[in-house]
Order: structure tokens, then C-alpha cells, then sequence
């Protein structure tokens, strides 16, 4: 069938049954900040980046969507699609020209490390043009072991994401990886660009999501939904990332599934889907809004099926707490109603260390 989207609306008509790295030119950047001014929130990337396009009517569903379903549906927590909000994700702060800057050191392996990771190098990597990082005296990393964090100076045009980033008690930063780009940029990095080679992680070049894109990529964020829309893709995490197989806009992937689901793929929540049929906070539906209207892109693996809001440690005044919620909000829909977009251009390299160490 040539128009699948309009399939999946002939589909959620039964669901109530059923349903169980460029700069922008530089007037763009003024019109950008100009909006800023105007004390609202702007999306990151350019309004051309894949990141801020809502998804086609006439998009279609991939030929493997089925069978990535019943692969969902084996998830041993049985939890549907759940919230990082509180922990396992990113938060991000916003710096400027007054916050102190601190040079980042990297993250050196031990022979343990090595022989999980599968290498002979000494260490992670930096990305180009990596080195000094602004960070306010109330950033904290994710308490969790992976250590996440970003920071973004709008008047510069800059975000710093890092992972595996610690605070030694002389003062010292050090972090496994890191990245520079340009906040109103594409959001999308070239594998080409950072010179991973099949069988390697990203993590030795610099991306801090193993697909290899910027770790802000599609992050719920705090301000966007208290005023009421989410104008972009959101990130998101599977158990099932396709072993050696990832798609624009990923640049690489670290999933360990043979037949599973390229990192970079789409997924859309079913558009004619009632969400009144579900117990959801408001801020749950404005979320659920833009998994109809512009999807969600895997970034990453996780024990589970993971979506990504911003974390919010250092930032007094903000909460998730009774707007967002971890599992009893979203993880009422079933899988099955969503779909994957068909997979277009894949691409079949990637790390390759989860045939020789567990991942876990």
C-alpha cells in the first residue's frame, strides 16, 4: 500500500478496541534570538534540522514494524514506553560570558574497561574543537552512573554535552566524552566527520549517545512543555537497537539485536489514538501530542523502552514530579499503538563489541 499513514488512520479507528553540523546564516540566528527575547522558549536546531520536522501524512510504515512490535512486547520489566526524567538522562544548563570555564580532562581506562569496551586505547575521546567548558557552580551531572551533562551558551551559538563527566575534590573535570557544535546547527553529526571505524564505539570520537548524535537531540525540556507545546522529535531508547545497522539521523549505533530496530529510526504514536481513554497528566498529553505530530528517534540503548526528558538537578523552582511520571503515565499505551517508519538509506556498521562482552 503506497500511503501507509493513511492505513495507520483506518488502523486508529479501531484502536479504542484494539489498541491494547553547519551554522545557520546569520539573519536566521537574530530572528532565533529575537524570539528568545520575547521570554520563550526556542527548540534547539535549526528549523530545518530533521530533529524539527513533524512527520509526513503520507509516511510510511516500515515492512519490519510487526515484528520490532512483538519484539517490544518481550520486554522482560513488561513496562511499556516509559519516562528518564529523574534519572538516566541529561540535564542542561545555560551559561554566558560571566560563567567560569574549566578545561576538561579525559577519562583514562583500566584493563577491565578495556576488555569490556573491546580496545587497546587508552582512553575515550573529545570531538574537535572540544576543550574548555563553561560550567555554573550549581551544575550537577545524572547521580546515575552514566554521568550526562550538557550546557548551552544561546549568545554564542554553542552547546558543550559531555558523558561520564566528574568533579575531582580539587576542582578538576574530567570526562569520557565530549562535544562542541553549534546550537542552531543541523543537530545531526556525519559519521564520516568523526571518524569512528566499523566494530568501534562512538564514545572514543566524542558523541555521548551511541547513535551518535547531540546528546540535547530531542530532550523533553522543562520550559517547552510548561508553556504548553513540544515542537519537536524526542529521543528515545530501546532494548532491541539493531545489531550493526543505524539510519539518518544516527551516525552510529551500539545495538546488540540481530533484526532489531536501527538506532535513528522513527517511531510515531498512532495520531488517531483517543487519549482521553487514558489516566494522563497534562503535561503526559502534550507529550503524547508530538509522539503523534513529529515522532520519536532511538538514540541509544537501554534496559527497556526509554524516552528522554530534561534532567533537572542544580535548577531550583523546577520539578517533574505531577506533570511527568516515570512509569503510570505514557506506559499505559500499548506498543501496539505505535508504528516504526520505514527505514530508508541504512547503513550496516557499528560497534561490534556486544559479540565479545556482554553490554551489560
Amino acid at each position: 500500500m503506497k500511503n501507509k499513514y493513511l492505513s495507520f488512520a483506518i488502523l486508529g479507528l479501531l484502536s479504542l478496541v484494539s489498541c491494547q553540523v553547519p551554522t545557520p546564516k546569520k539573519d536566521a540566528l537574530k530572528n532565533i534570538q529575537a524570539r528568545e527575547s520575547e521570554n520563550s522558549f526556542h527548540r534547539f536546531f535549526s528549523d530545518t534540522s530533521y530533529w524539527n520536522q513533524p512527520i509526513p501524512e503520507d509516511a510510511e510504515t516500515d515492512t519490519r514494524n510487526e515484528s520490532w512490535i512483538n519484539m517490544w512486547e518481550t520486554e522482560p520489566s513488561g513496562i511499556n514506553f516509559k519516562l528518564n526524567c529523574d534519572k538516566w538522562t541529561i540535564p542542561v544548563y545555560e551559561v554566558d560570558s560571566t560563567t567560569s570555564v574549566y578545561k576538561i580532562g579525559l577519562l583514562y581506562l583500566t584493563p577491565e574497561e578495556k576488555f569490556h569496551w573491546h580496545t587497546t586505547k587508552e582512553h575515550f575521546g573529545h570531538g574537535k574543537g572540544f576543550d574548555s567548558v563553561p560550567i555554573p557552580k550549581t551544575a550537577s551531572p545524572d547521580p546515575e552512573a552514566d554521568s550526562h551533562m550538557a550546557v548551552v551558551d544561546r549568545s554564542k551559538n554553542l552547546v558543550w554535552d559531555m558523558w561520564a563527566l566528574s568533579k575531582d575534590k580539587d576542582n578538576n573535570w574530567t570526562s569520557a566524552t565530549g562535544m562542541v557544535y553549534p546550537l542552531y546547527g543541523s543537530g545531526v553529526f556525519r559519521t564520516d566527520d568523526i571518524g569512528v571505524q566499523d566494530g568501534e564505539s562512538v564514545h572514543f570520537y566524542g558523541p555521548s549517545r551511541a547513535a551518535g548524535v547531540p546528546a540535547i537531540a530531542g530532550l523533553i525540556m522543562f520550559d517547552e512543555v510548561a508553556e504548553g507545546e513540544i515542537n519537536h522529535k524526542i529521543a528515545a531508547a530501546s532494548r532491541f537497537c539493531g545489531y550493526k545497522e543505524f539510519v539518518y539521523p544516527a551516525a552510529w549505533t551500539d545495538g546488540f539485536t540481530e533484526g532489531g530496530m536501527p538506532e535513528g529510526a522513527t517511531i510515531q504514536l498512532d495520531p488517531n489514538i483517543d487519549l482521553s481513554k487514558f489516566d494522563l497528566t497534562k503535561e503526559e498529553i502534550i507529550l503524547c501530542k508530538a509522539l503523534q505530530k513529529y515522532g520519536m528517534v532511538l538514540v541509544d540503548i537501554a534496559q527497556g523502552q526509554a524516552i528522554y526528558a530534561e534532567g533537572l538537578w542544580g535548577q531550583p523552582g523546577k520539578s517533574w514530579k505531577g506533570k511527568l511520571r516515570e512509569v503510570g503515565g505514557i506506559s499505559q499505551i500499548p506498543y501496539n499503538c505505535y508504528r516504526v517508519l520505514k527505514v530508508k538509506n541504512s547503513v550496516k556498521m557499528g560497534d561490534g563489541r556486544s559479540k565479545f562482552q556482554s553490554v551489560w
